[in-house]
């Protein structure tokens, strides 16, 4: 019996749950501050608005990284899950503001902040390839937004993960999205005819 994408990506979601988590126990103490590092590698557009996030769960935190690029003249955004099945919506963001509960136990800006359409989107993720692929929750919010960032404007699409998170090939379909880049506290990754 074949088993199906959806089934094939269910399980490599739990593993790399897993492999995330002892990557984040097992990581340096200044691993952040090394991908703020390895960051300098990312050719940069003209600073506009950067769309972060919060980490979650074993999540490689890239609150020094947006402090980085806020201090370097970018607006942040964080994302918000507006609905199943609708792209991202992202709302202006400064350290200190106080949050919101969103859906799937995020911190999210309140409903009065600005809505902001970001050039630059740090995207969180469970594995990638070099190819530029990432594993996600399932939910498909960042291959739905970036399907529509990209056909309005020019977006940089960077994945931020442990280098542990690595794997030879992410099972993909067509409704799968490139990253432009993914960076590690180890390097910067260049994906070879990005999106």
């Amino acid at each position: 019996m074949s088993v199906s994408l959806a089934e094939e990506k269910t399980a490599l979601r739990k593993e790399m749950a897993r492999r995330r988590r002892q990557a984040m126990d097992s990581a340096p103490v200044d691993h952040a501050e090394r991908l703020v590092v390895k960051f300098g590698d990312v050719p940069l557009p003209q600073a506009t608005v950067a769309s972060g996030y919060l980490p979650i769960r074993s999540e490689l935190d890239p609150r020094p990284l947006m402090a980085h690029l806020a201090a370097a003249g970018w607006h942040l955004a964080l994302p918000v899950v507006v609905a199943a099945d609708s792209p991202l919506l992202f709302r202006a963001y400064s350290f200190g503001d106080s949050l919101a509960r969103g859906r799937f136990d995020t911190e999210v800006p309140a409903e009065h902040k600005p809505e902001l359409q970001p050039q630059l989107l740090l995207v969180p993720l469970l594995a990638f390839d070099r190819s530029g692929y990432r594993l996600g929750y399932g939910g498909g919010f960042y291959d739905r937004t970036l399907s529509g960032l990209r056909a309005e404007n020019q977006v940089l699409a960077v994945g931020v993960a442990f280098a542990a998170q690595e794997i030879e090939q992410v099972p993909r379909d067509a409704m799968d999205h490139r990253l432009d880049w993914i960076v590690t506290e180890h390097e910067a990754i260049a994906v070879a005819g990005g999106a």
